[in-house]
């Protein structure tokens, strides 16, 4: 009878706690996988998942999109069975674009542990998207062969020091007569290769790019706008034109030329200067046959011409936002938060943030001294805290789409190859930022 009853108890317990428990099968794990938008970070994500795994059993699948395929690539992951639990979005405008799989964050640490609680795209009072990462990016420039120059006695500026080129006019004024004096500075071109292959012109259409539209913001006093005005073209086209005839490259190499290439150029001491970003450190120090000493390693502001630009800083800001997606199941969902909170909370993670990834937190749980230690950081940092220079937004967090990016970078190589007119690039712009701004609030529609 004893028996009998167990027995009874057992199929009862079994019905009631089944479906939780899963009465005698395995619980499904919870999951965590993560969309990664940089390339050059795949190695540092992927590092980092075995590393939470280790700590806590919990695995975490990287996916990294292709140079300039990102929005395709989470287009076609979203759609899946098992989507992506973590994903990026660029700002406001993409997040008009996802907001339908974006979780309210408002409530979690991840948040409150912001420094800057205005950095995140917010609709309302909830928190969508979560800065991950500040970072900044200008002109670099290897002091070294600064110095050099500056000791030239035939050289035609009265420049002493880089501290005294504040503005576009000096800026040209000491790249041109640099380009004068290459073989006396033993390099090849003042500026590194101006990169326009396939998927490598970032750092015109997107970064460059973004000083016209930051100031036409600015003196609008508008965070974006339906049609673009264009109105500080001619200041692009200034540095635009310095960029491409003072480089390593003649115009009709550009095409075949990568950011590898540049950096290249720049560690081994063919180029003086090349645009980029505080990232570019750790490429630099890594290049073999680096000639670039870690002291001489410095940021200039990108001057374009602009009316006041003696005071303008570096361009500071992120497209970085973490994004929690709410069609995921809830274990899912409370499973890649608490990755999160890992990664930015726990020692273990911090030191992967800081030396694996080498990102500058936005994140109140890093001392100072737990901040990326190389020169580009530190000075990115620096400028962050200098109240007598006005950094310059990222405000290319508004750019419409990749396809205008990539419609940018066309005709600026076309123009670069003496194909069209600078008029022609921007009737380009102004026409492709209007029809690809109507595009999006369809595609924002269709993602409902």
């Amino acid at each position: 009878m004893k028996r009998k009853f167990l027995m009874v108890f057992g199929i009862l317990f079994c019905l009631v706690f089944g479906m939780l428990a899963g009465c005698g099968q395995k619980t499904e794990e919870a999951r965590i996988y993560y969309l990664n938008y940089k390339p050059e970070s795949a190695d540092s994500w992927k590092e980092i998942a075995k590393a939470y795994e280790a700590e806590t059993g919990i695995k975490v699948r990287i996916l990294t999109a292709a140079n300039g395929s990102y929005e395709q690539t989470l287009k076609s992951e979203i759609a899946k069975k098992n989507p992506p639990t973590l994903f990026q979005i660029n700002g406001p405008v993409d997040y008009e674009k996802w907001k339908n799989y974006c979780r309210d964050l408002s409530d979690t640490q991840l948040y409150s542990w912001l420094i800057e609680p205005d950095m995140a795209v917010r609709n309302g009072d909830g928190v969508y998207g979560i800065p991950y990462v500040v970072e900044g990016y200008g002109i670099i420039y290897n002091d070294g062969i600064m110095q050099k120059y500056f000791s030239l006695s035939s050289r035609k500026t009265d420049f002493g020091s880089m501290d005294e080129v504040n503005n576009f006019d000096k800026l040209r004024s000491l790249v041109e007569d640099m380009s004068l004096h290459l073989d006396e500075l033993g390099i090849e071109g003042v500026f590194a290769s101006t990169s326009f292959g396939e998927g490598e012109d970032w750092r015109w259409h997107t970064h460059l790019a973004n000083l016209p539209v930051y100031y036409e913001f600015s003196q609008k006093g508008v965070v974006d706008e339906a049609e673009l005005d264009f109105s500080y073209e001619e200041n692009f086209k200034n540095i635009v034109d310095l960029y491409i005839n003072n480089s390593c490259a003649a115009r009709e190499e550009l095409a075949y030329k990568t950011v590898d290439d540049s950096m290249e150029e720049f560690a081994v001491g063919k180029a003086a200067m090349v645009q980029n970003g505080n990232w570019a450190w750790n490429q630099i120090s890594q290049i073999d046959g680096n000639q670039v000493k870690e002291e001489d390693v410095k940021f200039l502001p990108i001057y374009t011409g602009v009316s006041g630009e003696e005071k303008q800083g570096l361009c500071i800001g992120t497209e970085s936002y973490i994004c929690v997606n709410s069609i995921a199941s809830e274990a899912d969902q409370q499973a890649s938060i608490a990755f999160l909170e890992w990664l930015y909370g726990s020692e273990t993670g911090k030191k992967y943030v800081t030396d694996s990834l080498g990102f500058i937190s936005p994140f109140n749980t890093f001392a100072y001294e737990e901040s990326p230690n190389d020169p580009l950081a530190r000075q990115i940092i620096s400028d962050m805290s200098d109240s007598s220079k006005k950094t310059v937004n990222w405000d290319f967090t508004a750019f419409p789409s990749q396809r205008f990016k990539v419609e940018l970078g066309n005709s600026l190589y076309a123009y670069c190859k003496g194909e069209i007119t600078w008029e022609k690039v921007v009737e380009s712009v102004k026409k492709t930022w209007a029809s690809e701004k109507a595009l999006s609030l369809e595609e924002g529609k269709e993602n409902k």
